[in-house]
């Protein structure tokens, strides 16, 4: 969850102007390279935080228990160290206690705030509204598709494209095998970087045994 507040027009205008549904049609899409040139690469050991590092309140614990890292404590991010990243699939299997509120960043700085790059909201039952699958600020999903501390993939995938003519970045969003949208961002807010999780609040508690990502070759 973001503290940054979104009014309704510029939401509205968001939904309006930059949402695409899954079967619509894409011209000018360029074409993706033979699958066999792009690999999954995993960004976590299962053993270590060998990779990525804390940024925020030193009272949050970022720690790897029974092979999955857990986010515990004060608000902080926990940040690949890996990276910069342009045009990939991020692939993270996690899950999200009840109440409890925590984010997927992508293309973020190394020593990001809350504010910093996309964000993919992971919010199963949290005061919060807007819940898993949606990119805070941007697209909203208020429907609850995981149940807390239930085990689910959530998969990004992001490019800078061309589409009549206007540069963006398309995010295509997944939950559990079911592609819910894909986003054009024609502002192209945030440019390649790096990735992270959120440790939202005292009473949120996050879990990720597995992170991947693939590298895809530019589309311009």
């Amino acid at each position: 969850m973001r503290t940054k507040a979104v009014t309704l027009l510029s939401l509205a205008l968001a939904l309006l102007g930059t949402v695409l549904v899954a079967s619509a049609q894409r011209p000018n899409q360029p074409e993706h390279q033979p699958a066999h040139t792009q690999q999954w690469e995993s960004l976590f050991d299962g053993r270590s935080l060998d990779g990525w590092k804390a940024v925020g309140s030193p009272d949050t614990k970022w720690e790897v228990v029974n092979g999955a890292i857990e986010g515990s404590g004060q608000p902080s991010m926990l940040v690949s160290t890996s990276g910069p990243y342009k045009n990939f699939r991020y692939r993270v299997e996690m899950k999200i206690n009840d109440g409890g509120n925590s984010g997927l960043y992508f293309r973020t700085t190394p020593n990001p705030g809350f504010l910093d790059g996309y964000e993919a909201q992971v919010d199963s039952t949290h005061s919060d509204p807007i819940r898993t699958g949606s990119l805070y600020g941007m697209c909203h999903v208020y429907q609850q598709l995981v149940e807390p501390d239930a085990w689910f993939i959530y998969e990004i995938e992001v490019r800078d494209d061309i589409w009549r003519g206007r540069e963006m970045t398309r995010i295509k969003v997944t939950v559990d095998g079911n592609e819910l949208y894909e986003y054009m961002d024609f502002d192209k807010q945030f440019g390649p970087g790096h990735f992270a999780f959120q440790q939202h609040d005292p009473k949120s508690r996050v879990t990720i045994r597995k992170i991947e990502v693939m590298n895809l070759p530019d589309g311009n």
